[in-house]
C-alpha cells in the first residue's frame, strides 16, 4: 500500500511508455510541489519504463499490475494500494502546465459535493485546438450519446476564451480526472469489464446517481497527445465505442427511459451500420454488428451490475444532459458548435 503524505495522488497509468515520461515526466514533478505525489502505475510494459522511471524520477514512486487487462482494470488495480484524500487520474500522453493543479483542488475543497473534476484539455500537436476527448467538459444528450463542448463529433473547435468557466457537466474526461478517492471506492470504483473507453463516464454516472456534482475547471489547463492506446477512428475505437455506450445504458438509465431508448437505440445504431454499408465501409458496419451481439451475450452480467447500481441510488443529478438530440441538432440542423445549441450549463456554486 502506498500512503501519500500529500492529500492527492496524481497516478499516470502506464504502458510501455518511456517516451511519454520523457517528455511529460519532468513538468508534472516539477509542478508536485504545488501539493501532491506522483505515482507511476506499469501496466505489464514489456520495455524498460519502470526502471527508466525508477533511475530517472527519484520522487516518483511505483508500482507494477502483473497482467495487462486494459485501461480500466489497470485503473482499477493500482488505486487499490493507493491512499490520498484524492486521486487524479492523468494518462501518460498529457502535458500539464504551470499551475495546473490548484484551481482543481481549490474547486474539490470549496464544495464537499464535487465528486470529480477536470480541466480544460487542448490538442498537443495544434495547441490552439481543443482535445477530442475531454475539450471543454462532457455532456449526453437525451438519448444517450456523448459530446463535448469544444468537440461535437466531427468538429473540434479553436479556443478563443468562449468556455473560460467552471460548470457542471455530465462527465469528466478520463484521461485528467481529479475525484474523491472515498467516493471513487464506495461507488465500486471503475468498471474492469469495460476495458478501455467510456469507463470514466460510467463511474461519472454513477456519481451523478447518487446526487454528485462533475465539474469542469477552465483555469486549469492541459494538452494530450490523443491515441496512444486506441487510436482515433480505429476499427478497435468504433467496438468500443458502440459496445460500451448501450452498457452504460444498461447500467445508469432510468427504467422508465431504458425500456423505450434501448430499443431505439438498436434502430439507430443498425441506421448508422446501413450509412457505412452503402459508403462502402463494410468491415465497420460488421463491428457495429458484433459489439451488438456482445452487449446481447452478456446482457446478464450488466443487468447484475445495474441491480448492484440502483442500491447507491440517491437523487439523480441530471445536469449536465442535453434535452435534445445532438445528432439531430448536428447533422440535420447544422448545429456544429456548442455555443450553437443555444443551451448555458449550470455554473460550479
Amino acid at each position: 500500500m502506498i500512503v501519500c503524505h500529500k492529500d492527492t495522488a496524481v497516478v499516470i497509468l502506464s504502458y510501455n511508455g518511456t517516451k511519454w515520461h520523457e517528455l511529460f515526466l519532468p513538468k508534472i514533478v516539477e509542478q508536485a510541489a504545488s501539493g501532491y505525489e506522483v505515482i507511476v502505475a506499469d501496466n505489464a510494459s514489456t520495455d524498460d519504463t519502470l526502471q527508466y522511471v525508477q533511475q530517472n524520477f527519484p520522487s516518483v514512486k511505483t508500482l507494477q499490475i502483473a497482467v495487462n487487462h486494459g485501461f480500466a482494470n489497470g485503473y482499477y488495480e493500482a488505486l487499490k494500494q493507493i491512499k490520498a484524500k484524492y486521486y487524479v487520474l492523468l494518462s501518460a500522453d498529457f502535458e500539464v502546465t504551470d499551475h495546473w493543479f490548484p484551481p482543481l483542488h481549490q474547486a474539490m475543497e470549496r464544495d464537499e459535493m464535487l465528486a470529480a473534476c477536470q480541466p480544460k484539455i487542448r490538442y498537443y500537436r495544434d495547441r490552439e485546438l481543443f482535445e477530442y476527448a475531454g475539450a471543454g467538459g462532457g455532456f449526453m444528450d437525451k438519448y444517450g450519446y456523448m459530446f463535448c463542448r469544444g468537440r461535437i463529433f466531427f468538429d473540434i473547435e479553436k479556443d478563443q476564451g468562449q468556455y473560460d468557466d467552471n460548470i457542471e457537466v455530465f462527465w469528466a474526461s478520463g484521461g485528467c480526472i481529479m475525484m474523491r478517492s472515498d467516493l471513487y471506492h464506495k461507488m465500486g470504483g471503475l468498471d474492469n469489464d469495460l476495458y478501455a473507453h467510456m469507463e470514466e463516464i460510467d463511474l461519472c454516472w454513477r456519481l451523478k446517481n447518487a446526487g454528485y456534482k462533475i465539474g469542469y475547471v477552465a483555469r486549469s489547463l492541459v494538452y494530450h497527445v490523443g491515441g496512444s492506446v486506441i487510436s482515433y477512428g480505429s476499427p478497435q475505437k468504433l467496438y468500443y465505442n458502440f459496445r460500451n455506450n448501450l452498457i452504460l445504458l444498461l447500467k445508469n438509465e432510468k427504467s422508465s427511459r431504458l425500456v423505450w431508448l434501448f430499443p431505439l437505440r438498436f434502430v439507430l445504431d443498425g441506421l448508422a451500420g446501413m450509412r457505412l454499408l452503402f459508403t462502402g465501409n463494410v468491415k465497420h458496419t460488421f463491428i457495429i454488428v458484433k459489439a451488438h451481439f456482445h452487449v446481447y451475450r452478456d446482457l446478464g452480467k450488466w443487468m447484475k451490475r445495474r441491480n448492484e447500481n440502483k442500491k447507491m441510488i440517491t437523487r439523480r443529478n441530471e445536469e449536465g444532459i442535453y434535452s435534445r438530440s445532438i445528432v439531430w441538432d448536428y447533422f440535420l440542423l447544422k448545429k456544429k458548435k456548442f455555443t450553437d445549441l443555444g443551451w448555458k450549463p449550470k455554473a460550479l456554486d
